[in-house]
């Protein structure tokens, strides 16, 4: 980690003096000569430049906290476009006499007039005048610009007056910011000291209200495009919410407000406290030397922190392998908590800029524009601005159980929880011992919160962001700002636990009554909905133990019993959190038209009410992974198997015998049903109905089936189909074909090379010897292939109908995105293969997991078919950079696979195509290898 050494005095690193003397030896020494002149002082100037930037990156090594740096690479550059204003305006257009108008500044604004400046960041001037531009001006301006420009900086600048400037910042919030922070740095000093006063007073005074609206307004949007938590797994450290540019939002409204002091005279005003300041300071050094390790690590202005830099990052800031926690997360965990750090200065510092504007401004909270004072029944607690605040700081040491209270009540009465009084209880969390956890009244107060039924995730949220939650909940404590170095997860632990516990309050509430219609209507069905949210806040505590599921349950069964909840209620949300990941994987990865697999899923529900529990469970955990992991695709596959399972619980018998008979009678419907929707005919084509076996009947709808049939019956000997299905948002594909061994391979080999992905694939050969297989494909984004481009939908059923035909297709895949190829090096993916002969009654399952890359279901198609194997049906996932598949395979005899040698065969070859095309190890020590089972890594 980063460290205080002693500070470097700037002409060690640059000597200004110094630098002067040889530009005006070079002047003398190139009379006459403005080529060698120019070349000579860009050399000197450049010099100077890398010497600073070579030592601070030294420093930076050697343990410097990012801050010093940046103001160590701040002073370099005054010193080098100082050095330059005078070389100017002495050597090269010298004004012996200047006139009024000739009087001007150069001038740092932006993050530069702080005095502070990234290793690749732009360098802001303004070159300010007294009056309008004169030829003197403009041409000491362009001059110094090209200079600059030919040193390879990058250059932000604006020549402007001073009643430009002034008429510009009244106009501009975003011009008022950088004017906000200017700096002189050469030329004309009473210039620059008339701008500043005139700015002070025309711009700034009495405008202070409007200029903090403005600024929050602009977070807001800046959050809403860099990603709306604070808790993203790539985060970018300047502008996602938590990082720089949020303490430079302080720093702008402290400034706007008090004017210019050092931190000790906010502390002596009252503004904030000698904490306060600490933590400011604190979340600085870290968030700037995040930042300049990024600027020399990448050699650019590279501000996200991307998987690929995240281990490189850890190790050079110093941070180790720590039992089950590889440094990479530990770095990232320190990251996140401080962004939470700058979240809570955020609430603090803006609600006494409200308080001290004696008034409400709209814009620093997220208050209704109305006032409501709710009686409030507790004699510690009041409303203050429509916030609920302590009476007392008192009011939490005479009694601790309010520390659990206060968020009970503000979730009560809906109210945001007053800053003042989210600081106490940070500054009392010693007060949360033992004893308080087994309070009854404390736990009580605490499962009104979980089991709200507003949305009990805005309590939480707070709760956790005030460090209650997880001391209160150790379990919980234990995954707070806890990342997974892995693609597919798109927030900490703690976050994405938080969302699903939102996202299941919003199914509660109907709002997600359009796209899970099911879930909706099983809700309230629900007996038990307390363990739902409860099982739900601790679907993932084991994430900080070996085994997922194991640990999660031990650490619910360990809460929920400290909680003081009935033993039977304890059993279920051990049960649900030992078995979220069921539900998904078994929609997802496995036949639902195979009787053993639902048999199997039913005897481990074992009654309605868990399957209802577990359904809706599945669907917030999947949805709160993040953005553009679900799709309706996956909620058809849940529907499914919910419908299937529910069916078998209500019959009252799961053994597989009762289940494969059901299942066929279901079967048997759904071919009448159709046989009696098509009319004559369905009569015509009752042979090749029939000879559908039944899971296919099972997992089709009747609008599916008729569709088929009139694509299957038409003439041709090849016959390709493709349909949008907007329910399930799949593209589904017909192929009916002749069959033949490796047909399979070749059409998968042929969708890759169309791009497209494939979500589940089922293949049926009819008793004419005919290959009948549908596949459901999506895109890149996870949308239905080719909805909205037919062009490529054209050119995919062309290369697919050529498969067909078995004639061969020219290779066109799309190579992968060198940013994505290097973000999927950065993780260590062990292949992972398994070889089932039980799971299925008729098939053998092969499971196959490993670095997903383009072609990849191809390759393991052709390997499968290449060991004499026919495939039944696949089933395709991806959890980020890992892929996860299953394929029901049998000998073209319709047997299962058993033979020893055959089956190490396969999984020897299967292993060779998940390890093709492996990318080379990152150097950094800090690699993590994930070479787990994907069940367990799913969620």
């Amino acid at each position: 980690m980063s460290r205080r050494l002693k500070p470097a005095r700037i002409e060690h690193v640059v000597d200004g003096e110094k630098l002067r003397a040889q530009l005006t030896a070079a002047a003398l020494d190139h009379i006459g000569d403005e080529t060698a002149l120019r070349r000579r002082a860009l050399q000197l100037l450049h010099g100077a430049l890398f010497r600073g930037r070579m030592i601070a990156k030294e420093r930076l090594e050697s343990g410097e906290n990012g801050l010093a740096v940046a103001r160590l690479l701040g002073q370099v550059a005054d010193e080098v476009v100082g050095a330059l204003y005078d070389f100017t305006t002495v050597h090269i257009f010298r004004a012996r006499n200047p006139t009024a108008g000739e009087r001007f500044a150069v001038v740092a604004v932006g993050g530069y007039g702080r005095g502070e400046l990234a290793p690749s960041s732009d360098i802001d001037l303004l070159f300010l005048r007294a009056y309008k531009q004169t030829p003197w001006a403009e041409s000491v301006t362009e001059h110094m610009l090209y200079m600059l420009w030919d040193m390879a900086l990058k250059v932000g600048h604006a020549s402007r007056s001073i009643d430009e400037c002034v008429k510009l910042a009244r106009e501009d919030h975003t011009i008022e910011t950088a004017l906000l922070e200017a700096r002189f740095l050469a030329g004309d000093r009473e210039v620059f000291d008339a701008f500043q006063a005139r700015f002070r007073k025309e711009v700034v005074e009495g405008r202070h209200a409007a200029f903090i609206s403005a600024k929050l307004r602009e977070r807001d949007e800046r959050h809403a495009r860099a990603g709306a938590s604070r808790y993203l797994v790539e985060p970018n450290v300047k502008e996602s919410k938590g990082g720089l540019r949020d303490l430079h939002l302080l720093y702008w409204l402290l400034k706007h407000r008090y004017g210019v002091h050092p931190a000790a005279e906010y502390v002596r005003l009252g503004v904030l406290s000698e904490g306060e300041v600490k933590s400011f300071a604190r979340a600085a050094d870290f968030l700037w030397t995040v930042r300049c390790c990024l600027h020399f690590l990448t050699g650019r202005a590279e501000e996200r922190l991307t998987f690929d830099l995240q281990p490189e990052l850890a190790h050079r800031l110093g941070f180790a392998d720590r039992e089950r926690q590889p440094a990479v997360e530990r770095f990232m965990k320190r990251y996140f908590l401080t962004a939470a750090e700058v979240g809570t200065l955020t609430r603090i510092i803006c609600a006494k800029l409200e308080a001290d504007q004696q008034k409400r401004a709209p814009s620093l909270s997220r208050l209704p524009t109305i006032f409501r004072r709710p009686q409030i029944e507790h004699p510690g607690f009041t409303v203050e601005a429509g916030r609920l605040a302590l009476k007392s700081p008192q009011t939490l040491s005479e009694d601790p159980v309010n520390l659990i209270r206060l968020f009970e009540f503000a979730d009560r009465h809906d109210l945001d929880v007053h800053p003042d009084a989210l600081g106490e209880v940070t500054r009392r969390l010693r007060l949360i011992t033992p004893a308080l956890r087994q309070d009854l009244a404390a736990c009580e107060s605490f499962l009104a919160i979980a089991a709200s039924p507003r949305n009990p995730a805005k309590a939480l949220r707070l709760m956790s962001e005030a460090g209650v939650l997880g001391r209160f909940i150790p379990e919980f404590g234990r995954i707070v700002a806890r990342t997974q170095f892995n693609m597919y997860h798109r927030f900490t632990v703690d976050e994405h636990t938080l969302q699903a516990v939102e996202l299941i309050s919003h199914i509660e509430a109907g709002r997600y009554a359009r796209e899970h219609p099911l879930s909706t209507r099983v809700f309230s069905k629900i007996i038990n909905r307390r363990a739902l949210y409860l099982a739900m806040l601790f679907h993932d505590v084991g994430k900080a133990g070996a085994d997922q599921s194991v640990d999660g349950e031990r650490g619910a069964r360990s809460a929920c019993r400290r909680l003081g909840l009935p033993e039977e209620e304890v059993e279920l949300i051990a049960w649900l959190v030992r078995h979220h990941l069921v539900m998904s994987d078994i929609a997802q990865r496995r036949d639902i038209g195979d009787a053993r697999t639902v048999a199997q899923f039913a005897q481990l529900v074992g009654g309605l009410e868990r399957l209802r529990l577990l359904l809706v469970l599945t669907v917030a955990d999947i949805r709160a992974v993040g953005p553009g992991v679900w799709n309706a695709w996956k909620g058809q596959l849940l529907r499914d198997l919910y419908r299937a399972t529910e069916a078998v619980l209500r019959g009252g018998r799961a053994d597989e015998d009762s289940v494969a008979s059901r299942l066929s009678e279901q079967a048997a419907q759904a071919r009448e049903a159709a046989v009696a929707a098509l009319g004559e005919a369905g009569a015509v084509q009752r042979a090749w109905l029939d000879a559908l076996e039944d899971a296919y009947w099972l997992t089709v709808t009747q609008d599916d089936a008729l569709w088929h049939l009139k694509e299957a019956a038409a003439p041709g000997t090849v016959r390709v189909a493709a349909r949008t299905l907007d329910e399930a948002g799949v593209t589904q594909l017909l192929v009916h074909a002749p069959d033949r061994p490796g047909l399979f391979a070749a059409l998968a080999r042929a969708l890759a090379e169309a791009g497209a992905d494939v979500a589940d694939a089922r293949a049926h050969t009819l008793k004419d010897g005919r290959a009948f297989d549908i596949f459901s494909l999506l895109n890149a984004q996870g949308e239905p292939f080719g909805a909205a481009e037919p062009g490529r939908m054209a050119n995919l059923l062309e290369r697919v109908e050529a498969a067909a035909r078995g004639e061969g297709i020219a290779p066109r895949s799309p190579a992968r995105p060198a940013p994505v190829a290097r973000r999927l090096a950065a993780f260590s993916v062990a292949p992972w293969v398994r070889i089932d002969a039980d799971g299925s009654a008729a098939s053998s399952i092969v499971e196959v997991s490993g670095r997903d890359r383009p072609g990849l279901l191809a390759d393991l198609a052709e390997a499968i078919a290449g060991a004499g194997l026919s495939i039944a049906s696949a089933h395709i996932d991806g959890f980020g950079e890992r892929a996860a598949d299953v394929f029901y395979v049998q000998t073209l005899s319709g047997e299962k696979l058993h033979a020893p040698e055959r089956v190490s065969a396969l999984r020897a070859e299967l292993e060779a195509v998940l390890r093709k095309g492996e990318p080379e190890a990152p150097t950094s020590p800090a690699r993590v290898p994930l070479a787990v089972a994907p069940a367990s890594t799913a969620r």
